[in-house]
């Protein structure tokens, strides 16, 4: 995609969402990090519906990991793969207790060594909590960025590499949201919707799929 084209593709998308925001609930950093850590091949209105009763029981590390394993387990069984998220939550809980004064670490490096904390989840604690002009590149991201000639790639590292050289600074921080949206509800998997898509006429795409 030509900069003056992708200029255009983030200035349209932040004219249609000035303020764009994640979609999980949460009410503080910590809860940020667990919502995240248990959004993994979840969505996040599966994620909310199981942390809504989690937070309000338990919304800091040390009422976490008083809750147990088990615990914790009883209120996010509904959401995929929830045993091996609970022991990744109680044991991020006891290192943020232990290291971290309790509290979520502002650093990459001391975020991905905390259990069930990838990549991925670190660039959206960075982003969404701190404000870092991060790029956390899911399958939504990575459809987008392939599909429309934005940041092409076989990895999402290398999308995240692209998407970092090409997207203007003026639009990275909300950058990602953006586009988690725009895949999620417009530039679906399977059937893209091209004919209601702000930024059609930037999208390398073809063909573009008609209106049912």
């Amino acid at each position: 995609m030509k900069p003056a084209d992708v200029e255009t593709f983030f200035a349209t998308l932040r004219d249609a969402n000035p303020q764009p925001a994640s979609e999980l609930v949460y009410s503080s950093v910590f809860e940020l990090l667990a919502a995240v850590l248990l959004s993994a091949q979840a969505t996040d209105v599966s994620v909310n519906k199981a942390t809504r009763a989690l937070f309000a029981l338990a919304p800091t590390p040390c009422k976490m990991l008083a809750l147990g394993v088990a615990g914790i387990e009883a209120h996010i069984k509904t959401i995929g793969l929830f045993r091996n998220k609970a022991k990744n939550l109680h044991e991020t809980c006891r290192i943020l207790i232990e290291q971290h004064g309790g509290q979520v670490p502002r650093s990459r490096e001391a975020l991905e060594a905390l259990p069930g904390v990838g990549r991925k989840t670190a660039n959206v604690v960075l982003n969404v909590a701190f404000g870092e002009p991060t790029m956390a590149v899911d399958t939504h991201i990575f459809r987008v960025g392939n599909r429309s000639g934005l940041a092409p790639g076989k990895t999402p590292y290398e999308v995240e590499m692209g998407l970092l050289e090409v997207v203007p600074e003026a639009y990275r921080v909300d950058a990602h949201h953006w586009l988690i949206l725009h895949g999620r509800y417009v530039c679906l998997a399977r059937s893209p919707q091209c004919w209601q898509c702000r930024v059609a006429a930037q999208c390398a795409f073809e063909p573009k799929t008609p209106a049912p």
